[in-house]
This record gives C-alpha cells, sequence and structure tokens, in this order.
C-alpha cells in the first residue's frame, strides 16, 4: 500500500511475512498464493505491499539463479503485490516449534550474517517494483548481549562499501537497519547511536519497532528525537505493539499473563523502576516468584494484533505506536518511508485468540492494514491507487 505525504513523497506501508514462515522457495511462493494474495483481496486494492522474509535457503537459491529470481518476480506482479523491505533478523528455523534464543544466530560477529545480508541485498535490487529505487532490510542488532560483537562493526562497514558497489552497479539503493530488542546488545534506540555513529554511514541505520520500544518503556518523541539529533538514519519502522499489564501483583493478572507464556518465541518482559529498568529474557521467568518487581507495569515482547487488545486485565501498547506513527509521519516531512506491520506471533496466540484457518488468519491481517491505513490518513496521508 502506498500513500502520499504532504510533502509529495510517497510512504510505504507493507506486512511482513515471517507470519507464514517457509524456508524455501517453493514455500514463498505458496505464502504469496494462499496467504499475501487473499490479504490484498481482502482491502479490495489492486497493490499490496508485502515485507519479505527469505530465509538462507530460500535467498540462496535466488541469488544463485537468475531465472528463480525473475520468477519470483513475475509472481509478485501476477498477484499484485509488491516488496520495497525484506525481514533480514531470522536467518533460518523461524517456523520450528521452538525459535527462543536460536533467533540471534548467526550474529555479527559470524562472517555467514555478512553473507546472507549481502545476498538479501541482491535479491531486493531486482524485486523493488520499476518505480522504486530505494529499498530496506532490518536486522537484529549485532547481537544477543552474552556475545561478544568484536567485528561487527567491521562487517557492517563491509556491508555498507557492498551496498555502495551494488547502487552503482544496479541503480538501486538499499540500506540495513539494526532492530534494537530487548535483551540485544543494542537493547534500545539510545543504545544504537554509538554503533551506528561508529560505522558512519549512510546506507546503516535503525529499524525501530514499536513493540520493543514500547517494551524498554521508551519514550516514542524523546528516542526519536535523540535518532534525529544524532543523523542515525531512520532505515524502516515496524508497527507493532507489546502485552502490557497494569498491575501485574494481582493473581488474576498473572493468570491472564500465563496465558501468553509459550514455548515458541522468547518473551521478554521489562518493567521500569526508580533504580532504571528490569527484566527478565522470558514471560514465564518474570511470572515465576518474584523474580520481577511488579508494583509497576509490566510489558512482554509478545507482538498483539493491532487491531484487537487483549481482554482486561490485560491491553496493549497500542497508544505507544499511535504516538510514535504521530513523529514518524505526521511532520512536515517522514522520518522514515517504509513502514511494516510486523505481528509474527498469530499462531502463538492463547488458544481462544489464535486463527484457526487461512480465511480467519487473512482476516486479522487485513484488520491490522486497515488500521494501520485509517492511523495514516488521519495524519494527512493520501492513499494511492
Amino acid at each position: 500500500m502506498r500513500f502520499r505525504h504532504p510533502d509529495g513523497s510517497t510512504v510505504h506501508l507493507a506486512y511482513c511475512t515471517n507470519v507464514h514462515p517457509a524456508e524455501t522457495l517453493d514455500g514463498v511462493l505458496a505464502q504469496l498464493r494462499d496467504h499475501c494474495e487473499p490479504v490484498r483481496r481482502r482491502l479490495g486494492r489492486d497493490r499490496l505491499g508485502i515485507g519479505l522474509w527469505l530465509a538462507k535457503n530460500a535467498a540462496d537459491a535466488l541469488v544463485t539463479d537468475p531465472s528463480a529470481l525473475r520468477g519470483l518476480r513475475c509472481e509478485l506482479d501476477r498477484r499484485g503485490l509488491e516488496v520495497v523491505t525484506l525481514n533480514g533478523f531470522p536467518y533460518d528455523g523461524f517456523g520450528a516449534g521452538e525459535v527462543k534464543y536460536r533467533v540471534y544466530r548467526p550474529d555479527w560477529t559470524d562472517p555467514e550474517r555478512l553473507e546472507h545480508t549481502t545476498a538479501l541485498a541482491r535479491v531486493l535490487t531486482r524485486l523493488l517494483p520499476d518505480d522504486v529505487t530505494e529499498g530496506s532490510i532490518s536486522t537484529l542488532p549485532l547481537a544477543w548481549r552474552t556475545r561478544p560483537t568484536d567485528g561487527a562493526h567491521t562487517a557492517l562497514r563491509t556491508l555498507a562499501e557492498r551496498l555502495d558497489a551494488l547502487q552503482e552497479l544496479t541503480g538501486r539503493s538499499i540500506r540495513v537497519g539494526l532492530e534494537p530488542e530487548p535483551g540485544c546488545t543494542v537493547e534500545t534506540t539510545a543504545d544504537a547511536i554509538a554503533p551506528l555513529t561508529a560505522v558512519g554511514h549512510e546506507r546503516i541505520g535503525i529499524c525501530v519497532d514499536i513493540c520493543h520500544l514500547a517494551t524498554s518503556f521508551e519514550d516514542p518523541h524523546t528516542a526519536l528525537d535523540a535518532l534525529t539529533a544524532a543523523r542515525v538514519p531512520l532505515v524502516k519502522s515496524q508497527l507493532s505493539a507489546a502485552l502490557h499489564a497494569e498491575h501485574p501483583h494481582l493473581p488474576e493478572v498473572r493468570e491472564a499473563l500465563a496465558a501468553f507464556d509459550e514455548p515458541r518465541f522468547l518473551h521478554q518482559t521489562r518493567t521500569s523502576t526508580a533504580a532504571g529498568l528490569r527484566g527478565t529474557d522470558d514471560l514465564g521467568e518474570a511470572l515465576a516468584g518474584h523474580v520481577l518487581p511488579d508494583a509497576a507495569p509490566w510489558r512482554a515482547h509478545f507482538h498483539v494484533p493491532l487491531h484487537a487488545a487483549p481482554t482486561a486485565p490485560l491491553t496493549s501498547t497500542l497508544p505507544v505506536l499511535k504516538t510514535a506513527l504521530t513523529r514518524l509521519v505526521g511532520g512536515p516531512h517522514p522520518l522514515t518511508r517504509h513502514l511494516e506491520v510486523e505481528t509474527y506471533t498469530w499462531q502463538a496466540l492463547p488458544p481462544e485468540l489464535r486463527p484457526t484457518t487461512r480465511a480467519q488468519l487473512a482476516d486479522g491481517i487485513a484488520a491490522e492494514l486497515t488500521l494501520a491505513r485509517d492511523l495514516l490518513s488521519d495524519l494527512g496521508l493520501k492513499e494511492l491507487p
């Protein structure tokens, strides 16, 4: 979906396909048919943006076989889909029964992360629509916090040089954004400033995931103003909402939270105290005993559907998303032109909230995109055909 900003520029809105994990190119093609096109049809649009997730095997198949890459581009066109951004965070295995910590490997100290991201950039130059010359890729924020990051900055500088060369070759500009996430070396937007300033290249910037920002109790205005002041490129933003518990000391609240403690993904949980941010690596740890102070609200890194907050006594951080979106695109010029709805946890929701058919999932994703579209319209952006 495309929108005209009041300044005349085009803002792209997509939804991320890591909600339909596939490890192979055939699986990706099936996603387009079984999920993405049905979402587009529900929205009544001739064209729908998708933030494509390509696992290592799928990316390798595309980068080594030009005919396969042409075939994917043709399939996108045939189904009324377009790609201006990729999710390069998960490497593989995102559809496994247990993802947890493995999503952070390989990290930016491993040469394979550089090679994989380079492959994604090469693929994206060929997938961009004919009238679009700028693409974006989100990636993990260096490494999980227990890992050393020696060599990560050198790898990012090498990536920037490769992206420069790629633009000279193709005429397409690709930028990569580190995505701050609780528990990682770069946990918050504030943590991102120093390493990105050290890299010092306009092609390497930040992807602001609003769920992550909210989980860490960051104020959107403060965070985005600091990034702007530091001249950190804002490559893209993922529109997402976290799980919020206002009174985590109450038994009924803990019972409600326990329904979201599931075995597949890591759900880092945080609370803001007078002494600073406190947290656990997973929701189950927070619920066990008195590991985490419970006198103030908790937020958990669980991407809840934008349009459907959990029932009381829980809610979502949708108000944080609305505030952030106002700062991102509500000013005289957009801070970023690539927006991506990323709710990959549909199948990890409590059973009573979980879609049981493809049709129900498509309905939910379409509803999320409709909410995002309405928020953009309220900020003065005009949806384009």
